[in-house]
């Protein structure tokens, strides 16, 4: 049920396309770190295939005909245009709170929306640069501005250059009948809540809670007032909710891929969850020291159909994908491990796959027959 509600097991989560796929998950998030590739692009990939990147890229913010927006939800994620009302309780409470980790200026405020206004789309840097010429978060008062006009919802982003947020009023970006719509928190609530249950398929009120970063007393209080049921889950210690929809997937048999998994994809967001669901303890090591990794610096999990069976430190030199360490869950692992390397070295253009290090080592001569092995 959990892969199917992801796009991650039979054919519903290749319909559509890209816009598709992010209606489905509800978020795809956000991050700066690239490794094979951004981890947005690494989500539609899993789910679609060899997607083309440049077509992953226009689908989230083509600029004539964007189909998302980007804001708040689990992380900074990427959202569909149709939910803008639902995001308007996170709207208030920034109001309410007046500030974010940054302090803005009001008089920076007026003279970015002022320019926004009369030039059109703008980026930080053609607002006037978008530090101040410290470390990356040292950002300059016309960055802290537009950041904290788009949590208020007077700015927007739904177009990128390069990887810059492109900053637009949302009285000019946002439809008129989504921007009309000022909900109640409780309504804005049983939508996320409703909506995460679908993405999910089934989940306990701290997985619902986790997956749009809602309070866990707010989704509590709006759980009986949304279509979820609740059902037992075998081995489950907490009560939880199914989407009655999935309920008609249990026991019906779908073929799966052999897949690398971002860190930051939303299958894999609440640690608890996947410990739960797949056994897996999975945690990103990006930010340990180097000689207090376990699994690598940016390991991806494999998913072979319904399992995991790897985690996979990638990295790139010239045309090799170098599988930096590789460890294996399964001693049986390879045949699965070896076409999930395949398959993305050439989806990111390169031409071969290196290893380097492989857990158990025992099980690195299988693996790299495997991946000699005609596909």
């Amino acid at each position: 049920m959990v892969l199917r509600a992801q796009g991650l097991l039979g054919a519903q989560g290749r319909r559509g396309g890209v816009p598709g796929m992010l209606r489905q998950l509800g978020a795809v998030q956000l991050d700066t770190i690239s490794v094979l590739a951004r981890s947005h692009e690494l989500v539609a990939y899993a789910r679609l295939g060899p997607v083309g990147r440049a077509k992953v890229e226009q689908a989230y913010w083509h600029p004539r005909a964007p189909a998302a927006f980007e804001y708040w939800s689990h992380a900074a994620c990427v959202l569909p245009a149709e939910e803008w009302p639902y995001y308007a309780f996170r709207r208030r409470a920034f109001v309410v709170k007046g500030v974010r980790w940054h302090q803005s200026h009001p008089d920076v405020c007026e003279r970015v929306l002022a320019r926004i206004r009369a030039e059109g789309p703008l980026t930080a840097t053609e607002l006037g640069g978008a530090k101040k010429g410290g470390p990356w978060w040292d950002w300059s008062e016309t960055k802290i501005a537009a950041e904290w006009l788009l949590d208020i919802g007077e700015l927007v982003c739904r177009e990128r250059r390069g990887s810059a947020r492109v900053y637009d009023l949302a009285e000019r970006a946002i439809p008129p009948d989504l921007r009309s719509q000022e909900w109640s928190d409780e309504l804005c609530a049983q939508c996320l809540v409703t909506a995460a249950g679908r993405s999910l398929g089934v989940a306990t009120e701290a997985d619902l809670a986790v997956y749009h970063g809602l309070p866990r007393s707010l989704v509590r209080r709006v759980l009986p007032s949304t279509e979820l049921v609740p059902v037992t889950v075998e081995g489950w210690a907490q009560g939880a909710f199914a989407d009655p929809d999935g309920l008609g997937s249990l026991g019906v048999r779908a073929r799966g891929r052999n897949v690398m998994l971002s860190p930051f994809d939303s299958l894999l967001w609440y640690r608890d969850r996947v410990e739960r669901l797949f056994g897996l303890r999975h945690r990103l090591e990006a930010y340990t020291p180097k000689a207090k990794r376990t699994f690598g610096y940016f390991a991806m999990p494999v998913l072979a159909g319904t399992r995991f069976v790897a985690l996979v430190d990638p990295a790139r030199d010239g045309d090799a994908l170098v599988a930096k360490q590789v460890t294996l869950l399964d001693p049986g692992a390879s045949p699965h491990v070896a076409p999930a390397l395949a398959e993305a070295a050439s989806w990111v253009g390169c031409t071969r796959v290196t290893l380097e290090r492989v857990e158990p080592a025992a099980a690195s001569s299988a693996l790299r027959r495997a991946l000699d092995a005609p596909s």
